[in-house]
């Protein structure tokens, strides 16, 4: 069992079983028209993908090329989210969904790099820089939605507009420290822990409140991937960086 990448493997295989039991996509996070021809067969391809690769990422022996052939299948979900920003750049909104598939794509680059022998510190610090955007992205999207967000919070937690607010600054903080080396690992842990909580807090309960919807089913398993490459991201990196790690020559510190 490859431990580092059990909840970023578990993410992508969830998200190929709901492709397969719903026939379909990964609705917004994978943007394929509807009417394109063979919509239901290529949606049942890239959901068998997703959950062998998922499945591959789980088990040590195949965790390295699988882990690869992920960050490469994310990224190329990355470029058909790509006319979204360019046709509205002012809007947080229209970025939301690149960032979270770009982050999947850098946790699966970090995973990478756990397997290679000796550790590539290029690709470590190409996965920490392009990972350390991404939640930049996030928390804006808390706080330009911020009515939205708190109406996500379970309504059995307090001030959830507090809550949308106090998410959205950690993802900030996490994302610029992560950016810009100031203990990048501790804040990979700490988003980790965010991230996890809002699967256990938020987006189960969902599922079990409207158990047959494609969307929350979805939503949990996005939710899960996104943590997972958080995780994957905090495993490989140094467990004490120089401040300000932005430089090539700042990486290669043993874990």
């Amino acid at each position: 069992m490859n431990r580092d990448g059990v909840p970023y493997g578990l993410g992508a295989t969830a998200l190929g079983i709901i492709g397969l039991v719903f026939g379909d996509f990964a609705l917004q996070w994978q943007p394929v028209p509807k009417d394109l021809p063979g919509h239901h067969l290529l949606a049942l391809v890239s959901a068998v993908v997703m959950l062998v690769l998922g499945l591959g990422v789980l088990w040590s022996r195949t965790a390295r090329p699988a882990s690869a052939a992920l960050a490469a299948v994310y990224l190329g979900w990355v470029a058909l989210h790509g006319p979204e920003p360019v046709a509205a750049p002012a809007s947080v909104g229209s970025w939301l969904g690149l960032a979270e598939i770009l982050s999947l794509s850098a946790g699966g680059l970090a995973l990478f790099t756990l397997s290679t022998q000796p550790p590539n510190d290029r690709l470590r610090l190409a996965a920490r820089l392009i990972y350390g955007l991404c939640p930049l992205v996030f928390g804006l999207s808390h706080f330009a939605y911020a009515d939205f967000t708190a109406k996500m919070v379970p309504g059995w937690i307090p001030y959830p507009l507090f809550w949308a607010y106090a998410t959205g600054a950690g993802h900030l903080a996490a994302g610029l420290a992560i950016l810009f080396g100031v203990a990048p690992r501790l804040a990979a842990t700490l988003l980790t822990a965010m991230m996890g909580s809002f699967v256990v807090l938020l987006h189960i309960p969902r599922v079990i409140a409207a158990p047959g919807s494609q969307l929350e089913w979805t939503m949990t398993a996005v939710a899960l991937s996104l943590t997972g490459a958080a995780w994957a991201l905090r495993q490989s990196l140094p467990r004490s960086e120089p401040s300000g790690a932005l430089a090539f020559d700042r990486v290669g510190l043993d874990r």
